[in-house]
């Protein structure tokens, strides 16, 4: 029997059958060119496996314990600065967008609440993200050894107890501080300053960079604390540092600008933190990571949990940030789109 075959007039299919065919076919030929992508750009990440999975139902990311909390999403959003007139309505979005879509969250610098509560109403977000997902305020180490000189440690915990927080960040800075017209000086290190507070204090504790990373002794020395996670805040997103050399003076900024380019990559600290794993062992006594610095997308956080031997979440903050400042509508479809990534990821994608 023979068969023969004409072309398909995509004008004549009934409407009744595929109502859309007829535009969309024009869209495939008119967008065929536009749409070819040269080998070289492909992402060599991940295997793609098409047949293993149907398509991911709405809500399909599996809920997993993360700083003593259950999320539903492996993201974090990252600690972003406070106390601008930005700052009630950026907070706000974001601890919402949080309990919506099951995310932990960090508060950015919560300074100007250790000696008044003219900005709690800023960072007050507790009601809005609910009790069942982690919420964390945040200090500068150089604000910690401040406190420590002055015998006022105590003010750790009120700040804490004022925004019904699940533990503090400590962020490390030295670079940033040196840069910033205003900085501070350290005069003990920032892991003693971190030994005093988990000595002192009875709550959990993340540490984090402000986005040149950390490298290999710093983690090993973290990795051995009895900290509740490490945020590498690595080289790649918003590099503090840098930022510091753009608002301050031109010729200090010409002699140090090199500096703003030293540090680690996500993608090297994530591997770099394996290797102490495994060599650690048991004296490895943090196991929990929120990878953070340069991760742009979902594929990269993906990537980079997948790729990380330890329980960890991804964190971002200018992505978020630029979509928190108007309406919760914007924010809300913009967190949308990256869960729905993660759960296409997690039916087709396969971590190399």
């Amino acid at each position: 029997m023979t068969f023969t075959s004409k072309p398909l007039d995509v004008d004549t299919l009934s409407p009744q059958q595929d109502p859309t065919a007829s535009s969309r076919k024009r869209d495939h030929i008119e967008l065929a060119f536009r749409s070819q992508i040269e080998s070289g750009t492909l992402d060599q990440r991940f295997y793609y496996e098409p047949l293993l999975s149907g398509h991911p139902e709405r809500g399909s990311l599996k809920s997993f314990l993360f700083l003593g909390k259950t999320m539903r999403a492996p993201v974090w959003v990252s600690s972003m600065t406070g106390g601008t007139e930005w700052a009630n309505t950026i907070n706000h979005n974001l601890a919402r967008a949080c309990k919506e879509f099951g995310m932990g969250m960090g508060l950015g610098s919560c300074r100007p609440l250790l000696y008044s509560n003219d900005s709690l109403p800023d960072f007050d977000v507790r009601k809005e993200i609910g009790d069942d997902l982690p919420l964390f305020a945040n200090l500068g180490v150089a604000q910690i050894e401040e406190l420590i000189d002055q015998g006022e440690l105590y003010r750790v915990q009120e700040l804490i107890d004022k925004l019904q927080a699940d533990g503090l960040i400590v962020h490390v800075n030295p670079m940033q501080e040196w840069l910033q017209p205003e900085g501070d000086r350290f005069v003990r290190t920032p892991l003693q300053v971190i030994e005093t507070v988990l000595d002192k204090l009875d709550l959990p504790v993340i540490v984090k960079e402000v986005g040149q990373g950390m490298g290999p002794e710093s983690l090993r020395a973290l990795m051995q604390l009895p900290l509740a996670a490490i945020d590498f805040a690595a080289n790649g997103g918003t590099n503090f540092a840098r930022l510091e050399m753009l608002r301050g003076d031109e010729g200090k900024a010409a002699i140090y600008e090199q500096l703003a380019y030293v540090g680690h990559s996500a993608t090297e600290m994530t591997m770099v933190t394996n290797a102490l794993l495994q060599e650690l062992g048991d004296k490895a006594l943090c196991r929990q990571f929120i990878i953070s610095g340069g991760v742009g997308t979902f594929l990269d956080g993906y990537y980079l949990t997948q790729k990380l031997k330890a329980p960890s979440i991804y964190g971002q903050a200018s992505s978020f940030l630029q979509h928190a400042r108007g309406s919760y509508d914007e924010l809300q479809a913009y967190v949308a789109a990256q869960i729905e990534g993660l759960e296409l990821a997690n039916a087709f994608l396969q971590v190399r």
